[in-house]
């Protein structure tokens, strides 16, 4: 049965499992996921823990390109949200950055692992993750996150990832990581263009061939809009993406996605109907959320 070890437990993987996204920004690309004030992040938190999610992801920068934010304006929003969450509920935090001075900062306020769309870019993040021996999730990304750059096309995008996942697990451990603190994410819409992006989708369960669990932040994603709209440029907004995440997200799970990064409680729905017909079985035990958790 997979694992992942993260700060202060190690997370069993033997059903998918949901995690929350809470975003202390006021420009993040889904309006109805922009908490603005950490107090407000606290409170949706809360309510996604109520709904049955099984961790909480917070971050306090929209991934989308844009100035760099210091990191001082950074933690100021996401360490006194992710100190609030660990102090309400008793779920797994992680920290959604690419830096590691402000991952350092939420990890001392109670987040249990970090959450790097930077792929570990920042060269103190290995050697944090490493110190601190928390969950770690490693996204594939060409460049510097929040940077415009033309999207690369690759002959065998899967493959492409293969490579670049093994080569930065291996710097990682070299680091002195456990292996068991990461888990990878294919990164749908960072440097991958929507015919890539849909073969990573399509061939998704190869990526376990790397051994390490898969998580899977498809979410609400542009690709989903694309796909939707029949063009890149004409793709549909976020807010019109919900059902587009349930159906990406059952088919994720059917390929053996562990962890699901979500906006809605339809889409955990459907990760959890999607994993009860894979297995053929009613969970075993009752879900975060569930009468009688």
């Amino acid at each position: 049965m997979p694992t992942w070890k993260v700060t202060d437990r190690t997370i069993e993987l033997d059903r998918p499992l949901g995690a929350g996204i809470v975003n202390v920004t006021t420009d993040s690309m889904f309006e109805g996921a922009r908490s603005v004030t950490p107090e407000r992040a606290i409170t949706d938190g809360v309510a996604l823990a109520d709904a049955g999610f099984d961790m909480l992801d917070v971050g306090a920068v929209a991934a989308r390109s844009g100035p760099p934010i210091p990191a001082a304006d950074e933690a100021a929003g996401l360490v006194p949200a992710t100190e609030g969450l660990a102090d309400r509920v008793g779920l797994p935090i992680s920290a959604d950055t690419f830096s590691a001075e402000v991952a350092a900062s939420a990890l001392d306020a109670g987040a249990a692992a970090v959450n790097d769309i930077g792929g570990g870019a920042d060269p103190g993040m290995f050697e944090l993750v490493a110190d601190r021996g928390c969950g770690y999730v490693l996204m594939h990304i060409e460049g510097p996150p929040r940077e415009d750059r033309e999207t690369p096309r690759f002959d065998d995008p899967v493959d492409h990832l293969k490579a670049w996942f093994t080569e930065r697990i291996e710097a990682a451990i070299a680091a002195g990581m456990n292996e068991e603190q990461i888990v990878i994410d294919p990164g749908i819409d960072f440097d991958l263009g929507a015919a890539d992006g849909l073969e990573v989708l399509r061939r998704l369960g190869e990526l376990r061939d790397l051994g390490r669990p898969l998580y899977a932040s498809l979410s609400r994603k542009d690709l989903l809009g694309a796909v939707l709209a029949g063009s890149w440029e004409g793709r549909l907004p976020a807010d019109e993406r919900e059902w587009a995440t349930c159906a990406a997200t059952a088919l994720a799970v059917a390929a053996g996605a562990e962890i699901h990064r979500l906006h809605d409680a339809s889409a955990l729905q459907a990760m959890r109907i999607a994993a009860a017909v894979r297995d053929g079985e009613v969970a075993a035990r009752p879900y975060a959320g569930a009468p009688g958790a």
